[in-house]
């Protein structure tokens, strides 16, 4: 019977040491409670945020999208 080759172990990736995510950016503390700055859907409700891009702000679960004015 013929040896079966066994592949070499992988190396583990690097792990990569950055800036953490910024989610801490999202809210703002007034007082003793946090508020969301980004805006709700207004087809999904609340609970469901849209995404501030550069031009326009975004839902994540329904599409819609609100394009920014240029002043």
């Amino acid at each position: 019977m013929a040896e079966v080759k066994k592949p070499a172990p992988k190396a583990a990736a690097p792990v990569k040491k950055g800036p953490l995510s910024g989610v801490w950016e999202l809210f703002e503390k007034k007082g003793d409670s946090v508020v969301r700055k980004n805006k709700h859907c207004p087809k999904c409700g609340p609970g469901f945020f849209l995404a501030a891009h550069k031009d326009r702000h975004v839902c994540g679960k329904c599409g819609y999208v609100e394009y920014l004015t240029k002043k």
